[in-house]
């Protein structure tokens, strides 16, 4: 029996990352374009949902512009300008960024300079809901 608990449990927590397949969980503290557009366009190309949970900054938000992405309300975004390798703010990284944004986002995020500097400005699972329009998960 307890050789069968031990491969059970070990089976479990092999397929851990499995289970984050579909979800922003992994990719929560951001990273580089290159990263993260692979997978955008791997969610798109195949049309399956894609969950935003938990702490999603900076490149993490790229996942908004996934055809299928809904968000959980208890989520927390944080955007901010996008910048090169030297953290310099950069007007092309910035576009990139804002590319994967709805309109009414982007709206609201150019109306309060969000996307000038590196400063993290959060936006709640809730708000991204019920002020831009974006689905919720179920």
């Amino acid at each position: 029996m307890r050789v069968f608990v031990g491969v059970v449990t070990l089976s479990l927590l092999t397929s851990l990352p499995a289970l984050a397949v579909g979800s922003s969980t992994p990719y929560g503290r951001g990273g580089w374009f290159a990263q993260f557009d692979p997978i955008v366009q791997q969610y798109n190309q195949s049309g399956e949902q894609f969950r935003i949970e938990g702490h999603c900054q900076s490149s993490c938000t790229l996942f908004l512009g996934i055809r299928n992405v809904c968000i959980v309300r208890s989520a927390r975004l944080l955007f901010h300008a996008g910048h090169d390798r030297s953290r310099n703010v950069s007007a092309s990284a910035t576009s990139h960024l804002m590319s994967a944004y709805n309109s009414g986002l982007r709206a609201y995020l150019v109306a309060n300079h969000v996307m000038e500097t590196l400063t993290f400005r959060t936006i709640s699972g809730r708000d991204m809901i019920a002020k831009f329009g974006y689905r919720e998960c179920r």
